[in-house]
């Protein structure tokens, strides 16, 4: 299992200027790359490997490459085919992509070391502190607030400047499948100890269980961006009132992000604790914003986002986590199948086949948890009848709140 640890750097000046000056000629390096790429016949382009072989020839003919350490000045070159290959798969998917353009000095943020060119001290800072040594740069003090594990192996280390002026570095890990909780046996899986999730418009999540939790409130956050927003536009571009400005606008969009971030934490770590097996919807979320209507809520909401952390934990902690088809989960009556179509502001759902009533959120979850059931190759029982898993009444709902979730990390009340 592949993951990460990321922490907040404290460089001394000398140290940070170095930083500063290493990611410029990464940069450097990077639209190099590019370039020599985009020259190049459109019937011999350099691979990979080519370019890496042609980094010792570029350190003789620009010094300036020779500064950099080779590993760090490889993983750079991979970086840039990285994209290439990123770009390469969303046009096989239809959509309408460009090419990769020239990375200027406010876009490139990060450089990679891979394998080696690093250290890691624990002992050196007090309890609370470690430092890091970058090949060729020096030694970075980093606020050690968690400890790597002793069964992981680092793979990677990355630093990284944020838009607001900070400095992160980040530990690429590795643990061993073997030291991982073992997930439950899918033939144990039932409709107790197993939950469908629905990502919603009125309530963020609705599970088949029949407890929902409401949205975060971001509004005063996004009154206040907008009125750091307004502050910027009446500065001059490119002084340094302006430049002082645009971190405070940073500033307040890393808090949203943080706290987002913080409640999907929260509310996936409960997930997949209580439960042995969690289904969720497999969104298109690209689609859903191209989308006019509700664009920012859904772009708050950080679905993706949300999928990735339930299937990241869900190796950490022993839980089967499983994407389903999210079509139809909606119209389809979770007891006799008959779809039933329904305008976005109908919020029930009434099924004119066999008459069952729910929640319309709460009807798409128990289909997710029933397909969840059939892409593990599980029926469903026919003795467990779908009312008495999802909430047949809306009054039988059980709504957790955002304050509720922030402050105890748990969505029982």
């Amino acid at each position: 299992m592949e993951y990460s640890h990321r922490y907040r750097a404290y460089p001394t000046d000398e140290v940070a200027e170095r930083l500063e000056h290493h990611l410029d000629v990464h940069r450097q390096l990077y639209n190099h790359v590019r370039w020599e790429y985009e020259n190049s016949p459109a019937d011999d382009k350099p691979s990979e490997y080519d370019q890496n072989n042609n980094l010792p020839e570029w350190k003789q003919r620009w010094p300036i490459f020779a500064e950099l350490h080779s590993k760090a000045a490889q993983a750079t070159v991979a970086r840039f085919y990285h994209n290439l290959t990123i770009l390469r798969k969303l046009k096989e998917k239809g959509y309408d992509v460009g090419r990769l353009t020239r990375q200027a000095p406010s876009e490139y943020r990060s450089v990679t070391y891979n394998q080696s060119g690093f250290d890691l001290d624990e002992k050196r800072g007090h309890d609370t502190d470690a430092y890091v040594r970058f090949s060729k740069i020096g030694w970075v003090k980093i606020r050690y607030s968690r400890p790597i594990p002793d069964h992981a192996t680092i793979n990677e280390v990355t630093f990284k400047k944020e838009t607001t002026g900070e400095w992160f570095v980040s530990f690429g890990l590795e643990t061993d499948d073997a030291v991982l909780p073992e997930k439950p046996d899918v033939d144990s899986l039932d409709a107790s100890n197993s939950v469908g999730i629905d990502l919603g418009i009125q309530k963020y999540i609705h599970t088949s269980d029949g407890t929902t939790v409401e949205w975060l409130d971001l509004e005063d956050e996004y009154e206040r961006l907008r009125r750091e927003q307004r502050n910027l536009s009446r500065k001059e571009h490119g002084s340094n009132n302006w430049e002082n400005q645009r971190k405070q606008v940073a500033k307040v969009k890393r808090h949203i992000r943080r706290k987002v971030l913080d409640y999907q934490h929260k509310i996936t770590t409960c997930l997949v604790r209580e439960y042995d097996a969690v289904f969720v919807e497999d969104l298109d979320v690209t689609e859903m914003l191209e989308q006019s209507h509700n664009a920012r809520n859904k772009q708050d909401a950080a679905w993706r986002q949300f999928i990735q952390l339930l299937e990241y934990k869900a190796d950490l902690y022993g839980c089967h986590v499983v994407q389903v088809e999210p079509k139809g989960t909606t119209k389809e009556c979770a007891r006799c199948g008959v779809e039933t179509a329904k305008p976005i502001w109908v919020r029930d759902h009434s099924c004119p086949s066999c008459g069952f009533e729910t929640d319309r959120d709460a009807n798409a979850a128990m289909n997710v948890l029933k397909r969840g059931f059939a892409a593990l190759g599980l029926g469903w029982p026919e003795s467990t009848p779908v009312e008495t898993v999802t909430a047949t009444d809306t009054d039988d709902i059980h709504e957790v709140s955002a304050s509720h979730v922030v402050e105890t990390g748990s969505l029982s009340s």
